[in-house]
């Protein structure tokens, strides 16, 4: 089967940090993907973090799904924060934002066909109860998507059973990263694939958010550390901040250039 051309993206590139970023307001990047047909080519959307840029910048097949994504949006404050010390302008489009106002727009079919790959039963009965969904559908992946090749064929088989507008993979990066890099390459799948990580979790209210003041501040880093210290440290502790020493190689290579 011959790799699908990549679908048109809304808005030109932007490249920062070794990333090329999809340069969009948070209205903009919703209007993109309603406006989207449901029966077009799968169209991943992919909203990389500041852990997830130091993860590309290691390059081959970390940095493909995010290079092939018909949208690759800023996830992180303070990569827009050092974007604007360069004189760049790179809003930033919290995954967890996009999905709660794309669920909660009028524009938003709730009759359309909506797929939820990962999370359990209870997290899927309260997405529909919440966003009113009516064609929705889920299946639970299994863990180990990237050390079990046979559960993750099972996972991109299952996806492509489910025809539907919107597929939310919320299975962790970068394992849902690259279940839309397979589903894009084989061409079978169709609508747009949200790699959305916890984003459902913070909709239904399972998990807290941030104050807003909190998030505007580029501090949601550190309500979420202090919430979920186990889980949340590796990220922020030691990855997170590897972002900063890109920044220094980055700006210490633009000095040294003639």
């Amino acid at each position: 089967m011959a790799e699908p051309d990549l679908p048109p993206a809304p808005a030109p590139r932007l490249r920062f940090l070794g990333v090329d970023y999809h340069r969009l307001t948070p209205d903009e990047a919703l209007d993109a993907v309603l406006a989207r047909p449901a029966d077009a080519a799968f169209a991943p959307l992919v909203t990389p973090n500041a852990a997830h840029v130091a993860r590309i910048a290691e390059g081959g097949a970390q940095a493909e799904p995010y290079r092939n994504a018909w949208l690759c949006l800023n996830d992180s404050r303070v990569v827009e924060l050092l974007a604007k010390t360069r004189g760049l302008d790179l809003p930033s489009v919290p995954g967890s934002d996009l999905v709660a106002r794309l669920l909660s727009d009028p524009r938003f079919d709730r009759a359309a066909p909506l797929l939820l790959v990962g999370g359990d039963s209870a997290l899927f009965q309260a997405l529909a109860a919440k966003a009113g969904l009516t064609a929705a559908d889920h299946y639970e992946a299994p863990m180990g998507l990237l050390t079990n090749r046979d559960a993750f064929e099972a996972t991109v088989a299952a996806v492509e059973a489910h025809p539907a507008r919107f597929t939310l993979l919320a299975v962790g990066s970068p394992q849902q990263e690259k279940l839309a890099e397979a589903l894009r390459r084989r061409g079978v799948a169709r609508g747009v694939g949200l790699c959305i990580g916890a984003s459902v979790e913070f909709f239904v209210g399972r998990r807290p958010r941030a104050p807003r003041w909190m998030s505007r501040a580029g501090l949601e880093w550190l309500f979420r550390l202090s919430t979920e210290p186990r889980r949340m440290w590796r990220r922020y502790v030691i990855e997170s901040p590897r972002i900063l020493l890109l920044y220094l190689r980055d700006l210490r290579r633009r000095s040294d250039a003639p």
